[in-house]
């Protein structure tokens, strides 16, 4: 394990050296195979910064980008100018096209970037799309973001944003965040603004450190007793601190049925069914036969529905469009949801919705070791979600035994829950079930999880 790590922290440690080289600076480092490279020239002009911008470029070129699969250069002002039609595969002669593109650009006016996207965002066969603007663009971060994000849905492109000697980047800085890609500053007066390249590394390059560290502490203590390794919680013998919960809990089931895609009235077929129609089959008099509808490509397009049956569908591209947007807030009111289960002790026991609970703790000689923090994950439950029960229970049992729970008067609450932390399997193989009305959670904890709890 040791000379795994101490490998793995060699090669680390040179990316983090090579992160600080003069280019990989400028530019930072490009991931993908098959690159779309956008230059926008209208921040330059003639003379010692031009060539400046060339010579970082080519370096570019030489460094980084003949490594890759695919190459496709276009540079942008007020109008576009492509260098090839469509992606190319990297070889010497497209390595010296690319090159002598870049010793042939010539500042331009304007910063037409939804031009350029509009015309490189369509080519699906490229997984990565360097831009590289010094100047703010003429269109606004919303519409940017709106026209990114539609063509990148489904698909997955890594969108590098790379702001050079530009004197406003907060705009390109919001973008690269909102298509979720990757943003670098760059500024020739030697100030970076944004270091996010270099705080991965470092943080990567201090994780190693401390990981090869406590592999060094435990060859040292290795004899020593297991408890050892895991000091206490802070504040383990504080008084406990009751909180009243903000919000009401409830279960995952019963948020989905409020803010759920069906419950938003957001499910696809949903969206699609006002404009969604049968195929009409009538006998028509006149012609003395039966007629079937036809089917108009350039209005109306054929689509599976729900129930396996074919429809005729008009798609609305602006309802289609706001439709993405609606979609885009829920993902992050899902996110929202997911990290606030992911705290504390939400993290250990889930939602406790139940008003009546019952708790079973499994203190059994394998888990001795790790009382402590078996005592911590009671702790956090019992201060963070019991205030507002009408009664609870904490039963602690070996996990040699069998345990019975008799709920008194069960069907005098509307809910009860049954809570069993472990960390191991038990000895029996079934476990008895009760009123449809109780809820079993069981909450399986490694010895690594109960360390986070």
């Amino acid at each position: 394990v040791f000379s795994f790590v101490f490998a793995v922290l060699v090669i680390r440690s040179s990316q983090h050296t090579d992160i600080y080289s003069d280019f990989s600076k400028v530019f930072g480092v490009i991931k993908g195979t098959k690159v779309g490279l956008l230059v926008d020239v209208s921040h330059l002009s003639y003379g010692p910064r031009l060539l400046d911008f060339q010579k970082n470029l080519l370096c570019l070129i030489d460094e980084q980008l003949c490594y890759k699969k695919e190459l496709y250069c276009l540079s942008f002002s007020t109008e576009i100018s492509p260098l090839w039609e469509s992606p190319k595969t990297i070889n010497v002669h497209v390595l010296h096209e690319a090159r002598q593109w870049v010793q042939e650009l010539e500042p331009g006016r304007g910063c037409n970037l939804l031009k350029a996207f509009r015309h490189v965002l369509p080519m699906r066969e490229l997984n990565s799309l360097v831009l590289i603007v010094g100047s703010c663009p003429d269109q606004s971060l919303e519409i940017l973001c709106d026209y990114a994000q539609q063509c990148t849905l489904g698909r997955k492109v890594q969108i590098h944003t790379v702001t050079y000697d530009c004197s406003n980047p907060a705009v390109l800085k919001n973008l690269a965040e909102a298509v979720r890609g990757r943003y670098h500053c760059y500024s020739s007066q030697g100030e970076v603004g944004d270091k996010g390249e270099r705080q991965r590394l470092h943080a990567g390059y201090f994780e190693l450190r401390v990981k090869i560290n406590f592999v060094k502490t435990c060859k040292t203590f290795a004899s020593t007793a297991p408890s050892s390794f895991f000091p206490k919680p802070p504040k383990h013998k504080a008084p406990l601190v009751i909180q009243t919960p903000g919000i009401l809990a409830k279960t995952s089931a019963d948020w989905l049925k409020t803010y759920g895609l069906k419950a938003k009235k957001l499910d696809l077929y949903q969206v699609l069914a006002p404009n969604a129609f049968s195929p009409v089959e009538d006998f028509v008099p006149i012609l003395k036969k039966t007629v079937s509808s036809t089917l108009h490509e350039k209005v109306m397009m054929q689509f599976e529905w729900c129930d396996g049956t074919v429809k005729n569908i008009h798609v609305d591209l602006p309802v289609l469009y706001n439709y993405q947007k609606v979609l885009a807030k829920m993902v992050r009111i899902y996110e929202k949801r997911i990290d606030w289960l992911s705290v504390a002790s939400r993290r250990i026991w889930g939602s406790v919705c139940e008003r009546r609970v019952v708790v079973l703790v499994d203190i059994s000689v394998t888990n001795s070791t790790y009382i402590s923090h078996i005592q911590h994950c009671l702790r956090l439950l019992l201060e963070e979600q019991m205030s507002n029960k009408d009664c609870f229970n904490i039963i602690a049992m070996l996990r040699d035994c069998t345990v019975e729970v008799d709920f008194k008067d069960k069907d005098k609450h509307k809910s009860q829950g049954l809570y069993l932390l472990t960390t191991g399997i038990p000895d029996q193989e079934t476990v008895s079930r009760g009123s449809p009305l109780m809820f079993l959670s069981l909450c399986l904890a490694a010895h690594n999880q109960c360390l986070c709890g």
